[in-house]
């Protein structure tokens, strides 16, 4: 069945656009949110976009709903991490022992990741991985289908990757999909080397798009555009160990491509609510986000890299959750209104963590105005002084002038 915008869908159902951020293990919670959005009948998916593991999950997903069955697709990705969980068995990349013990997820202490993370600085991939391996690359040719996915109509899908040259993202459509653009979306230059396409390089997609939204505002009929967000935005505290001050740094960085577009979708929301754009194409989005920042925030930037397979659960019984209690609160929604408030994500005005401290520009902002205001009365009033000195001075002169012409008279 090919889906159709919720206007014209059956009763009762919603189609959405899905939007998967990279993230690395964390994209588990996306295969949990995936999990539980296929499950419900009366959700549609009509596109889905990623980069990075959004993008492996999003390819995934698009070879299970080749045949129109939700359940293939739930099976697929089922298969697809528990795939990735034991072709990681072998990996140096393991917790130690009082980790475990812990219930620490992070690698920041583990001999495997701490070597592998000084080596990342000291020499690159085309140094330490010559023959260019990757054994998540051989999984996805072993267990997804492209000739199916790229033959496939019942989904649209889009994947992002980051020119190395220009800087610039490159959005690759079904039609063309290959292993190769799916590893260009999930390319970390410190780990893999960069993958050309078509004579041009490539790196990880999450740099310019994580992930990108554009193409469903061109391309699909539905107006809901479903984030799934696996990069927390907020974080108290300023981060002093090297691990906290990198950890954030990944966050910051991968979530500001994002940052800015949901910026742009807020202020044309608006400008078409003023009635400014109208004859002019743009239509109303309604933006809504699925995440769990309560739960992936603890874990550090080095859990991106544990491919545990306990781990893959944990996040996948995460974003279950997470989206059952989205659908119970939200569904209504789709079709109707934004679900996300979209201003607070970039303002924090109504942010417990940020909304004191991003509240600031706007009382500074006023301080600024009362400010000229006060200079420009100044001026004008220093205006009218010397405009009153310069007309006392001309009394002055003309009582002098009148007083010689008396004494010349006399």
């Amino acid at each position: 069945m090919k889906p159709q915008p919720v206007s014209e869908g059956r009763e009762g159902t919603r189609a959405i656009n899905l939007a998967l951020q990279g993230g690395g293990s964390h994209g588990a919670f996306t295969w949990g949110v995936l999990d539980r959005l296929l499950e419900d009948d009366r959700i549609v998916i009509e596109a889905v976009t990623g980069a990075s593991a959004g993008a492996m999950n999003a390819v995934v997903l698009a070879d299970g709903l080749a045949n129109c069955c939700k359940q293939e697709a739930r099976d697929a990705l089922r298969n697809f991490w528990n795939g990735v969980a034991r072709a990681a068995l072998s990996s140096p990349f393991k917790r130690n022992p009082v980790d475990v013990w812990r219930g620490n997820w992070s690698l920041d202490d583990s001999p495997g990741y701490v070597w592998f993370d000084l080596m990342s600085r000291l020499a690159s991939p085309y140094e330490t991985n010559p023959l260019k391996l990757n054994p998540l690359r051989d999984l996805l040719e072993k267990l997804v289908d492209f000739n199916r996915v790229r033959a496939a109509d019942s989904l649209k899908v889009f994947v992002s990757a980051t020119n190395v040259e220009t800087g610039r993202a490159r959005v690759f459509h079904r039609h063309e999909l290959t292993p190769d653009h799916v590893m260009a979306s999930a390319c970390l230059p410190q780990v893999y080397q960069a993958v050309e396409i078509e004579g041009r390089a490539f790196w990880d997609g999450g740099y310019m798009g994580n992930p990108p939204l554009w193409p469903l505002f061109d391309h699909c009929d539905s107006d809901d555009v479903m984030i799934v967000q696996i990069n927390p935005f907020t974080r108290a505290g300023v981060p002093r160990r090297a691990a906290e001050i990198n950890n954030r740094i990944n966050e910051i960085t991968f979530n500001a491509s994002l940052m800015r577009e949901l910026r742009a979708i807020e202020f044309v929301s608006r400008l078409l609510r003023e009635g400014r754009l109208e004859g002019t194409g743009y239509r109303k989005v309604n933006v809504h986000m699925i995440g769990d920042e309560n739960s992936l925030r603890p874990l550090g930037a080095s859990s991106k890299l544990n491919a545990e397979g306990a781990f893959f659960r944990l996040l996948f019984d995460r974003g279950r959750e997470a989206a059952s209690n989205w659908l119970q609160v939200h569904f209504d929604d789709l079709g109707k209104r934004s679900s996300l408030n979209i201003r607070e994500i970039f303002q924090g005005e109504e942010d417990p963590l940020d909304g004191d401290r991003l509240s600031r520009p706007a009382c500074y902002q006023t301080e600024l105005a009362e400010q000229a205001i006060l200079e420009q009365q100044a001026i004008a009033a220093e205006k009218e002084r010397l405009a009153n000195e310069a007309l006392d001075g001309q009394k002055g002169s003309r009582r002098l002038k009148d007083r010689k012409e008396a004494a010349q008279t006399d």
